[in-house]
């Protein structure tokens, strides 16, 4: 028997995680800031080893949670598993990734008759997530002048 409470817990988390980040996302990004904010936010997530740090964590847990929600979605026959990750890159991983667990509490609920495999396009996909990743890890790095 499945715990009823998790799905009501993951989309308390998910709400918070989208109010939290978004209120500092605009406060940053908000009135005022010119056509160059984006990268002066990035730009800012490596100025010193405590946000490098904190930048590090959150791309690799990213990263590695965008693989699992893809592939842990086929499995479960998930609707519009593309949807977690993209949305996790744009706006807030804080907040998708727990309304993907939210959304696969409730797929846990009615098991698959047979359980879905990954396609062309996911592996595509999911390269591309990589090549993303991995570009911003760089970029991270030689900020740090750790290479």
């Amino acid at each position: 028997m499945r715990e009823r409470f998790l799905f009501p817990v993951f989309l308390v988390l998910a709400l918070a995680g989208l109010a939290l980040t978004w209120s500092q996302n605009l406060a940053y990004l908000g009135p005022g800031s010119g056509p160059g904010a984006m990268a002066d936010f990035l730009s800012d997530t490596v100025v010193n080893p405590a946000a490098r740090s904190i930048a590090f964590d959150i791309l690799i847990v990213g990263w590695a949670a965008s693989i699992w929600m893809v592939v842990e979605g086929r499995r479960r026959r998930m609707r519009w598993v593309w949807l977690y990750p993209l949305l996790g890159w744009s706006g807030a991983m804080a907040f998708t990734f727990p309304l993907f667990l939210a959304m696969r509490e409730r797929a846990l609920r009615t098991p698959p008759e047979i359980e879905g495999r990954l396609g062309t396009i996911d592996g595509v996909g999911l390269g591309l997530v990589s090549a993303f990743v991995l570009a911003l890890l760089a970029f991270g790095v030689r900020a740090a002048a750790l290479i």
